[in-house]
């Protein structure tokens, strides 16, 4: 026999202990966090928030960028779906890993930090038509990876809807100019004021290898309903356009907004700081139906804006607008009741979706669109035409600046496949971990830190941002929140809980810990004081270990 064997037999276990021998074994497992697993980006939520704990900043900003590129952006208007699915939820409250975010980006802005330097460049050339969030994460990624990029946009300043789109008083345009000449730093060329009206002939010319179609959906829908003598009429992308070049029209003292989306809230928000006397927003269901979120109509209500429930606009004649009182059916659905109301406004805003630019693919062989007229692409995100892919609000209808940052990376890492002569394949996923997995026998109320807003009366005078980030200090104590939820993070529970001594070795800071299983028992001592559930049970069948002889 060697001086050492690979053992698989529960029956060589233990052979100088006396009794039965053990079935099961601990072993060490990483599973996955449900924020993780709902951040449309991929954040390493926990990597970074574990380095901000430790108070190692600037490597916990590096290790956010590694998924995602703008966190001084995403830090102020992702929808934080992350701390939705946040297991401290089931506790107290759900970490604020969104200020966290905020924090680290607004301190790389500060501190000058710069992105990862390429180490090897392909000399294969992308060309990203659009600079919204989509276009720029990819064009990040594309860079990393070492190939050339160009960025082309019809518009004055890169960012697309977040700059477009968003208020200022969500996204300050400084931070948002600033994360994207951090993109520019690297080396991706961005060409403003070019629209793009012929892909192909745009490949060709600049002898591109890639196109990468990014514009978002930018045409407001409208609704045909009557309209007689009636004041201005707009569309909320485009009224929101005009506000973000400094063009805010003027519509009136009274302005009603029709829809019950974020978009509308915002249309809403804007106009009075613009100096509407009385805003109003129509949606024809409850507010449990509408698809901004929460907070958005709550803020908006807050600031003088009324909404009408239930209210569904039939026709505009002159300043009276004539909508149908709504009811919900047995499944919750708004139908017509017949009873009709009149409301009062001098304009009108039109903030009921968004589609795609389509004509742009008009004379492009092989480009379809899907039922609800977005662009249909393969699992790849390759368009039927050979080399031209898309992404964000172009190929989904679930929009907004996470999604289509997400998008950018996965298409980048496509893009990058293809390039190469490959095909790209995602990593198969760890098992979720939920609360009930978890063992909190160190559970105390810690609730999150408040998050200071500018007063009503102050932020409806102008675009000064509303929302206040967190102080350094207390976003290190937000990541102290954090429950590691599926992962160990070295708190010695298993350890010290371990009654067979050198059955657990510790390994050093950052390395965790191995099973010494020549003493382990299984007794499942560790499993039982693991508090992230980073230690299960396994089959000594399934566990591959060596036997000293």
């Amino acid at each position: 026999m060697s001086a050492k064997q690979i053992v698989r037999n529960s029956a060589c276990l233990n052979t100088k202990s006396i009794g039965p021998k053990p079935k099961m074994l601990p072993v060490y497992k990483d599973y996955l966090p449900p924020c993780n697993q709902h951040c449309p980006t991929g954040n390493d939520i926990q990597g970074f928030l574990a380095l901000v704990r430790d108070l190692e900043f600037k490597k916990a900003w590096q290790k956010l960028v590694i998924n995602q590129p703008m966190p001084a952006i995403h830090g102020r208007v992702c929808y934080h779906p992350c701390e939705i699915s946040c297991n401290r939820a089931h506790t107290d409250s759900p970490v604020s890993i969104q200020q966290v975010e905020r924090m680290l980006g607004d301190l790389a802005i500060d501190q000058k930090w710069a992105y990862p330097t390429v180490n090897e460049e392909t000399n294969r050339k992308v060309l990203i038509i659009g600079a919204g969030p989509a276009g720029l994460a990819a064009a990040y990624h594309l860079r990393l990876a070492g190939h050339q990029v160009e960025i082309r946009d019809a518009n004055t300043h890169a960012g697309g809807m977040m700059n477009y789109g968003i208020p200022a008083y969500r996204l300050p345009r400084n931070i948002l100019q600033q994360e994207v000449e951090k993109i520019t730093d690297m080396g991706v060329k961005l060409t403003l004021n070019h629209k793009v009206t012929d892909i192909v002939t745009e490949k060709e010319q600049g002898e591109f290898d890639a196109v990468f179609l990014a514009i978002g959906a930018q045409m407001g829908r409208h609704l045909k309903i009557p309209m007689e003598d009636c004041g201005p009429i707009m569309e909320a992308t485009e009224y929101l356009n005009l506000v973000g070049n400094d063009l805010g029209p003027k519509l009136g003292k009274r302005i009603a907004v029709l829809g019950g989306g974020n978009t509308a809230m915002d249309t809403a928000r804007v106009a009075k700081r613009l100096g509407a006397k009385e805003v109003m927003v129509i949606f024809f269901s409850d507010r449990s139906h509408m698809t901004a979120h929460e907070f958005e109509a709550d803020e908006a209500e807050a600031e003088g804006v009324k909404i009408h429930w239930m209210r569904n606009l039939t026709s505009i004649h002159g300043t009276e607008f004539t909508v149908e009182v709504m009811a919900l059916d047995e499944n919750g659905d708004a139908k017509p009741t017949g009873e009709t109301e009149t409301l009062q406004a001098d304009a009108m805003v039109f903030a009921i979706g968004q589609d795609i630019e389509s004509q742009l693919l008009s004379g492009v062989e092989n480009i379809e669109l899907t039922p609800n007229g977005c662009i249909k692409v393969n699992d790849h995100m390759m368009t039927g035409y050979e080399g031209i892919f898309a992404g964000g609000d172009m190929i989904s209808s679930s929009r907004s600046v996470t999604t289509s940052t997400g998008h950018g990376k996965k298409a980048a890492r496509n893009i990058d496949a293809w390039l190469r002569g490959g095909v790209y394949f995602s990593e198969e996923k760890h098992q979720v971990v939920t609360h009930d997995m978890l063992q909190l026998w160190y559970e105390i109320d810690s609730n999150r830190n408040p998050i200071n807003e500018v007063a009503v009366a102050e932020r409806v005078k102008d675009f000064t941002e509303v929302v206040q980030g967190l102080t350094m200090d207390q976003a290190v104590y937000e990541a102290t929140r954090c429950y590691s939820c599926g992962n160990c993070f070295e708190c010695d529970g298993c350890y010290g809980a371990c009654p067979e001594q050198g059955a657990i070795i510790k390994l050093g800071k950052g390395n965790r810990y191995k099973f010494d299983y020549e003493k382990c028992t299984g007794c499942q001592a560790c499993v039982n004081q693991c508090p992230c559930h980073a230690i299960a049970m396994s089959p000594v069948s399934d566990i591959p270990f060596t036997l000293k002889k």
